[in-house]
């Protein structure tokens, strides 16, 4: 049964608690309307989020739409050279603008042909002549903020939000030595699954599933956290080679050049709050973008990037295959366990459940979250 005001901290003490106290979020979290719609307007719409790589967008006019959340977002690179984003709508009667990916000289509306500049500015609008105090200046596309660390982009529909890298904190210094800015995407996949957005992080945010959902091809993983400051959080598997293809392959693509610290001795996992995902390892990194479409709908993007170096080299075509046959088992294993546990969710039955000792991301999740949504947050 519902409780009156979902949103009162009395409901959520013994998610709380210390991990070994605490339990799961209720299952409302998961399942209801009026809960997604508060993290839509208190986290979604407040923060960074994750739209790609700069290196998807190379040309003066070829832009990316971001579709998320109820809400659609133009990324474009101007003729100046500068990324931009814009909320994908027509400022005449709201039209959406642009699809997909592609190229374009201008911004065309598809409903009465307004003309918008690379730079949001409206051009042309044919049939205005006659509209009293109509200033083409004052209706320009509306602008986002957006902002790019080490090639990847992110866009805040908040005028006041902090800067990308103090949001970031100390996760730019610990992965440093990645050199993110020298490496490309190289593919890029998408899933539509039927299950509410937290799932997809909790579960990539914790090892206690892999030996049973993975038995059958990454296998078990021991991860151990990893302090952070910053709206970050990670864990960290001690590994001497890459574990980014499955056990019995091999890879000769070579290892990064000089990493330190943590990021030479394996791999981490980490969650950029609230919907990104990274998995850096010796010799690539791949990243999740979590995109939520309902409260049980989400589009989960995996790109995979590689050194510039490494895609050059004459055998990248061939073994690059191992490392796509990885992320295509492991992420088809992920995907289904997020829908059962999203049809487990909506039983009438579903009660919390205590969480284990190998689980203080999704504790930690579940409290981020809480944190922005609560009355007394």
């Amino acid at each position: 049964m519902l409780p009156d005001n979902l949103f009162e901290p009395v409901h959520y003490e013994k998610v709380r608690r210390p991990l070994t106290e605490a339990s799961t979020l209720p299952s409302w979290c998961y399942t209801t309307e009026a809960f997604y719609q508060r993290e839509v307007e208190h986290i979604f719409l407040k923060g960074w989020n994750f739209a790609g790589r700069l290196e998807e967008i190379p040309e003066p006019g070829d832009y990316m739409v971001l579709d998320f959340c109820g809400e659609s977002v133009i990324i474009v690179r101007g003729n100046d050279d500068d990324v931009r984003a814009f909320d994908n709508v027509c400022r005449h009667r709201s039209a959406r603008l642009l699809d997909g990916r592609g190229h374009c000289r201008t911004i065309v509306c598809p409903y009465h042909s307004w003309v918008y500049g690379l730079d949001g500015k409206l051009v042309r609008m044919k049939g205005m002549e006659q509209t009293d105090q109509f200033d083409p200046s004052e209706n320009g596309l509306i602008t986002l903020r957006v902002e790019d660390w080490a090639g990847f982009l992110f866009v805040s529909f908040a005028s006041d939000v902090m800067p990308l890298e103090e949001y970031l904190g100390d996760m730019t210094e610990q992965y440093a030595s990645y050199r993110f800015a020298d490496m490309l995407c190289v593919r890029r996949k998408s899933y539509d699954l039927k299950c509410n957005w937290k799932l997809y992080i909790e579960n990539s945010m914790e090892d206690y599933h892999t030996a049973t959902v993975h038995r059958g091809s990454i296998g078990n993983q021991d991860c151990i956290p990893v302090s952070t400051k910053g709206q970050w959080a990670a864990i960290h598997l001690e590994a001497a080679e890459t574990i980014a293809v499955l056990p019995e392959d091999r890879s000769t693509l070579p290892h990064i050049e000089n990493l330190n610290g943590l990021a030479a001795k394996g791999t981490y996992f980490s969650v950029i709050y609230p919907g990104t995902f990274f998995a850096t390892h010796q010799d690539c990194m791949w990243w999740l973008q979590v995109l939520p479409q309902a409260f049980d709908r989400t589009k989960v993007v995996i790109g995979s990037c590689f050194p510039r170096s490494t895609t050059a080299r004459d055998d990248f075509a061939r073994e690059v295959q191992k490392y796509y046959a990885r992320w295509d088992k492991a992420l088809s294993e992920d995907n289904a366990i997020a829908e059962r546990q999203q049809q487990g969710l909506n039983s009438r039955r579903s009660r919390p459940g205590r969480l284990s000792f190998y689980e203080p991301g999704v504790h930690g999740i579940a409290n981020w979250v809480l944190d922005r949504t609560l009355e007394s947050s």
